[in-house]
């Protein structure tokens, strides 16, 4: 549960706020009474301070800032105490493949190298997927996953699920920076797939859905949790690690079918439950859901 304050002495930095999570982020710590600087990378036409009030506004400064271009993530995070990062593909390369694998891995070492090198970090929140969670050869056989198990890099080239791929390097190098230098702390997210008018059937995300539902670990998430997710673990002082963030799994065939609309709904042909049994749920989120309750009780 997000609860709004009226002051809050700090400043972070939100980047890439031109997405979806980015520009919901820089509403939701507005309103709080953070300010905000919002690093709009050159794939985003969003106008982020479209429906802010003036009064809010005088807490937003807007930078353009590129995930290449170590100087304008130096600029942009200058005088922040906190960071929320994520990475969204250029607008002219939408698709995930072996270059936005290499791509995702170089922003992410760009961002915490210059988070390191700004004084006045104090903590940052990197969104990862729950893609960097669940894609290795014995899942089918392991009871459960949890925020703990990783993807295995070579299973993940192998069978070419890129997306996880990308996900799965890039969080394990903002770690290895973090932990190597020592002056960072940080959290991630690891989010289930992003429902909403923006979600297609390209999703990157949506490679392997079959074998997801067949293995009980295919996740959804709405914004609102996602963004209350985000500044929960940046709010609490006792948050570590990695926490896995979803709100919904795919589990029934009547949730298959309700999925498979909404990922696709203008296909011809009505989705089928056909041949799907009900599967068993095998991943959790309970360290976020007792993050998120103590937080909660707290305020």
């Amino acid at each position: 549960m997000s609860v709004e304050v009226t002051k809050n002495s700090k400043t972070v930095c939100v980047m890439d706020a031109s997405g979806r999570l980015g520009a919901s982020l820089v509403e939701s710590l507005l309103r709080r009474g953070y300010t905000v600087h919002a690093a709009l990378c050159d794939h985003g036409d969003l106008n982020i301070s479209k429906g802010v009030s003036n009064e809010r506004s005088n807490n937003l400064r807007i930078f353009r800032s590129d995930p290449f271009d170590y100087q304008s993530i130096v600029d942009a995070m200058r005088g922040c105490s906190g960071l929320f990062y994520n990475f969204e593909p250029p607008k002219d390369n939408p698709t995930y493949d072996e270059f936005m694998v290499e791509m995702e891995v170089r922003a992410a070492h760009n961002v915490l190298e210059a988070c390191a090198q700004t004084e006045t970090m104090e903590k940052v929140v990197f969104t990862s997927s729950v893609t960097a969670v669940i894609w290795k050869e014995d899942r089918s056989s392991m009871e459960e996953l949890d925020e703990r198990d990783w993807s295995d890099p070579s299973f993940c080239r192998k069978f070419k699920v890129w997306h996880a791929l990308a996900k799965t390097l890039a969080e394990k190098t903002a770690w290895a920076l973090a932990m190597d230098r020592d002056t960072v702390d940080m959290v991630s997210i690891n989010a289930g797939l992003l429902t909403g008018p923006e979600l297609s059937a390209a999703a990157p995300y949506l490679k392997g859905t079959p074998e997801m539902y067949d293995d009980g670990v295919l996740v959804t998430v709405g914004l609102k949790f996602l963004v209350d997710a985000h500044i929960c673990v940046f709010e609490s002082s006792s948050a570590y690690g990695r926490y896995l963030c979803f709100d919904h799994v795919v589990c029934r065939p009547e949730d298959a079918t309700k999925f498979a609309r909404m990922v696709s709904p203008t296909g011809s042909c009505p989705p089928s439950s056909e041949g799907l049994s009900v599967r068993q749920p095998k991943i959790r989120s309970k360290k976020l859901s007792k993050a998120m309750l103590e937080n909660a009780e707290g305020v």
